[in-house]
């Protein structure tokens, strides 16, 4: 039997390969890992549907495989190395007898506005009748395609293996009916466009290597520029006194220790920044621009901003404001080992309120985070270093973190921001010791 890639989740229908668990000659059991296949920001483990022997791989490491796409074929207990392709009866079939000739689809009627998309297959470029000639589907729908001037190409397949049939082609006219239909005047104002990338010879200046861009980094891209062309951004810029959490830290580390979980100062800013969103609910919100409103969140979900070789990741640390340090430093320990492992999930990493970028470990100070849409608002955090601070009329030495907090300023004012990180500041340097006890 062929097994073949099931679907992968909402939005998802194709990957890359990244890893391939067997090799031909191998014994495998049902739900046992035959591979691994990185999509968005997730790399997901596919198992085998069925018990048995490889006989073949069809895919190889770096493919990029589509649903109901073959990976390998097996030989199960049936002794059959492969079942026959659904096309092999219907052939022979055709030359047992002469079938009745199938009724031809109804071509659909196309409304005035889209009179220039349609040709005869005369009128049609050779690289689309070419394209056509290569996508699952029927004759009858690949010579209707060409009649109308379609390109198959652009019309996602609902059936199986992603076929595409007539009701596809259907839908596909439609939507263009509809976006004809528009009034002009209804349209938004469309942004400049956008210059057309030019692609450089750098060779001819030096040696170069090139390095395809991984699915992750492309999403990385997509996001940062959505970010950068939509939000209205302003940074507020301050240093938190990390003396009194450090000094906490370093005094229940041990006990910490004895339950098996590490305690670093991020807990410390997770407890810190929930307490401070509670008291300034528009920096938990989304702005929802359809709509015209202002979601307010009644839940803290955070998400922590993860250096991996791959490319940055953000798992979100659900109920935060609800859990124990604890628990939060658990959870943070296992979520970025996962995380750099490349084992979260993409639900791991949906539904956040809020995000923190710390860039403590690494070095630096401050810097200007880009948000996280559809969030409003993130804490950027540099690394903490012992400087010369007045208090009281005294000069003493504290640990100064920089932190930059960047804000959607269509949904959040100036005012709100100052006040945000007065509060976020003081949370720190009033951090209660009881919810480090255990």
């Amino acid at each position: 039997m062929d097994l073949k890639l099931p679907k992968l989740g909402e939005g998802a229908d194709s990957g890359i390969v990244v890893n391939i668990m067997v090799k031909e000659g191998d014994s495998v059991a049902k739900d046992q890992t035959v591979l691994e296949l990185e999509n968005e920001k997730a790399v997901a483990s596919i198992p085998s549907t069925a018990a048995g022997v490889v006989t073949r791989i069809h895919i190889k490491a770096g493919d990029r495989i589509a649903v109901g796409q073959r990976i390998l074929t097996l030989e199960t207990a049936g002794g059959q190395a492969s079942a026959p392709a659904p096309s092999t009866p219907a052939k022979s079939a055709a030359k047992a007898h002469t079938p009745t000739a199938p009724a031809k689809p109804a071509a659909p009627v196309i409304p005035d506005e889209l009179q220039d998309a349609h040709a005869t297959t005369d009128d049609l470029a050779p690289e689309e009748a070419l394209e056509n000639a290569n996508v699952a589907a029927s004759p009858s729908i690949r010579k209707m395609a060409n009649e109308l001037g379609i390109n198959l190409g652009r019309i996602r397949g609902s059936a199986s293996g992603g076929r595409i049939v007539i009701e596809d082609v259907r839908a596909y006219i439609q939507r263009l009916m509809r976006q004809a239909a528009r009034p002009a005047t209804a349209a938004a104002p469309s942004a400049p466009a956008r210059p057309v990338a030019e692609s450089i010879d750098f060779s001819q200046w030096g040696p170069i290597l090139k390095k395809p861009l991984s699915p992750l980094r492309k999403v990385i891209s997509r996001r940062m520029s959505e970010s950068w062309q939509s939000v209205v951004r302003v940074t507020q810029f301050d240093d938190m006194d990390f003396s009194r959490v450090n000094e906490l830290r370093q005094k229940y580390a041990p006990d910490y220790h004895k339950k098996g979980v590490k305690l670093t100062l991020t807990p410390f800013v997770l407890k810190a920044v929930a307490a401070t969103l509670k008291q300034h609910p528009i920096f938990n919100s989304s702005l929802d621009e359809a709509a015209g409103e202002i979601i307010l969140k009644e839940y803290i979900h955070l998400g922590i901003a993860v250096d991996t070789e791959q490319g940055l990741l953000v798992p979100v640390i659900r109920d935060v404001d609800k859990k124990s340090m604890l628990v939060l430093a658990g959870e943070l320990e296992a979520l970025a080992a996962r995380a750099r492992d490349r084992k979260v999930t993409a639900e791991e990493m949906k539904g956040g309120t809020f995000t923190i970028s710390n860039q403590g470990a690494i070095g630096g100070a401050h810097f200007t985070p880009v948000v996280n849409l559809p969030e409003v608002a993130i804490l950027g955090l540099g690394r903490g270093a012992m400087k010369p601070v007045v208090r009281e009329g005294r000069i003493e030495a504290r640990l100064m973190t920089p932190m930059a907090l960047s804000y959607d300023h269509r949904a959040i004012d100036g005012g709100s921001a100052a006040r945000f990180t007065v509060d976020l500041v003081k949370a720190f340097e009033q951090f209660n010791e009881e919810a480090v006890k255990l």
